[in-house]
């Protein structure tokens, strides 16, 4: 197996379209040779933990409205082509996700990665939900097999927060510095959300390394 580590937050819109795109090469190679892991990288690492309204925190971030309007167009247009239904109408809240990532990572412990952050997004983008908030994240959770009161109590304890927080602060210091980013075979960096056929080529020339 090749590792393929993914550096993402829930809350990135190019990590969800990143992740599409991936996934419909990975459905067309269903033999690829990747071991998939994803890592926590926070967009928003101060955060308040009440998170804030997200207009509000856009037209901060980006400087007027019509510069948001735009990249709303732009994330629209490359979710359409990617397959993805994304209802921005619903997202009101930009929350601090650092508990959204202490469910992926505990979700690793269980081999259901990549389903947490399927749940994650699905949550967000869909249903505009706050994935901030801890019950909602013990829902997101029990839909994929977790026990909501367990992870209540676990997110309640602050299990893993030290851990998950370094995780993040060493990705920064190996020099990442925005997400969706891919390594490939702990080798190769991979920055942004990358085409279909991009990711269908490089499986096919793993797959021909593999064979020689």
């Amino acid at each position: 197996m090749i590792s393929l580590d993914i550096f993402a937050d829930p809350i990135c819109p190019w990590c969800l379209i990143g992740k599409a795109r991936l996934d419909r090469a990975l459905e067309a190679r269903p033999n690829h040779r990747f071991q998939i892991a994803w890592h926590p990288f926070q967009l928003n690492p101060d955060m308040p933990a009440q998170g804030m309204d997200r207009r509000a925190y856009l037209e901060a971030k980006f400087g007027s409205r019509n510069a948001v309007v735009e990249m709303h167009k732009q994330i629209l247009e490359a979710a359409e082509a990617a397959g993805l239904t994304i209802d921005l109408a619903t997202v009101t809240r930009t929350p601090n996700t650092l508990d959204a990532h202490r469910m992926i990572h505990w979700a690793g412990l269980e081999g259901r990665q990549t389903a947490m952050v399927s749940a994650l997004m699905r949550a967000y983008w869909r249903e505009g939900r706050d994935i901030g908030d801890p019950a909602v994240l013990a829902e997101i959770g029990e839909s994929i097999g977790f026990a909501a009161p367990l992870s209540a109590r676990l997110l309640a304890a602050e299990v893993d927060r030290d851990t998950v927080t370094a995780r993040d602060r060493h990705a920064r210091e190996r020099g990442l510095n925005a997400v969706p980013s891919f390594i490939i075979a702990n080798q190769h960096v991979v920055q942004g959300a990358q085409p279909t056929e991009f990711w269908l080529s490089v499986i096919d020339e793993l797959a021909g390394i593999a064979d020689a």
